[in-house]
């Protein structure tokens, strides 16, 4: 098993910009899961909608009548999940398959979905890969991580909204990233799988594909808000999570030291918000914060020119891999 020293990690933690680290002191939200519309007639999906704060989104979704797609890897868990919600509010979501570490898979769970559906009022690309191994790639051969969270996320984003978005009833459609503030940790992102990109932490590149869905979210809205997307992200918080996993010793002792952190149910707040709120369809092309409030992301994020870059490496990456 691979093993990283803790300097490896620290120094990005303690040059964090203040955004960073103010982001860890919130005031309590004014917005709550009891604003959100009712939701009848719309059709929304949730990535990683299995677990965590993806589990909260689909459960608040449910509650307020929203025909929701459960997009998961893992059909027994996701399935699982989808039987527990309905004996708890007596809504069920609808299971898709989605591998957003392999294309196939991600065509193919956009292709289920069409043929079910003729539109789509939200996606919300939540699911995330977190701290494997360096190792670990996707099927196409690029890191887990990046693969996972920026490329599949933008593939489809690609095939779903841009086909559906004018079919909503206001004419928009709306996809909701979800970034975090680790996206303030680098400047930027190694888009090829080089042997620098093997002496990166975990958590570097986990960060990186952070600020990979921070760009990806502005190119969405620079190129297609006069088509009717409404493209945002967001920092969800920073919360309790499976520390068990993740491989820097700093982490997990932030996490476990601190009994403060909210759980998934606070953390679902900001994403709903995006997703749900009447104002929300003003949110394109801006960074939203916990809880459920808006905020600035790094300034590196708004150049234009590492924005096509990575866009145009994310398409050859598509073209490349197609059958």
């Amino acid at each position: 098993m691979q093993s990283y020293a803790l300097g490896a990690v620290l120094p990005g933690l303690l040059n964090v910009s203040g955004r960073g680290w103010w982001s860890m002191l919130v005031p309590p939200p004014r917005w709550s899961v009891d604003d959100i519309p009712d939701l009848s007639g719309k059709v929304i999906i949730v990535t990683g909608g299995n677990a965590n704060i993806g589990r909260e989104t689909v459960k608040a979704l449910l509650v307020h009548n929203a025909k929701v797609y459960l997009g998961a890897r893992n059909e027994r868990k996701a399935r699982a999940v989808i039987e527990t919600l309905k004996s708890e509010i007596g809504h069920e979501a609808v299971f898709l398959k989605l591998d957003l570490a392999t294309l196939r898979s991600v065509k193919s769970a956009a292709d289920e979905f069409l043929s079910k559906e003729n539109k789509l009022d939200v996606l919300v690309n939540n699911a995330a890969s977190q701290y494997p191994p360096v190792d670990q790639l996707t099927s196409e051969g690029h890191d887990l991580q990046f693969g996972t969270n920026v490329l599949g996320h933008f593939y489809f984003t690609q095939l779903l909204l841009l086909a559906t978005a004018k079919a909503s009833p206001d004419g928009k459609a709306r996809v909701v990233h979800v970034a975090s503030v680790g996206h303030e940790f680098v400047n930027g992102v190694d888009l090829a799988d080089t042997p620098k990109r093997r002496t990166l932490h975990p958590t570097t590149l986990y960060f990186q594909s952070k600020f990979g869905n921070v760009l990806v979210a502005k190119e969405f809205h620079r190129r297609y808000a006069d088509q009717g997307l409404v493209s945002c992200s967001l920092h969800p918080g920073n919360l309790r999570f499976d520390t068990e996993r993740h491989p820097s010793l700093i982490i997990r002792l932030m996490s476990n030291i601190n009994p403060f952190l909210p759980g998934a149910q606070l953390g679902a707040f900001t994403q709903l918000w995006a997703a749900t709120s009447p104002e929300g369809v003003d949110f394109g092309g801006k960074y939203l914060i916990p809880w459920a409030r808006m905020g600035t992301a790094k300034k590196e994020t708004e150049d234009p020119e590492l924005a096509k870059k990575l866009w145009d490496w994310l398409e050859e990456q598509i073209r490349k891999h197609q059958d």
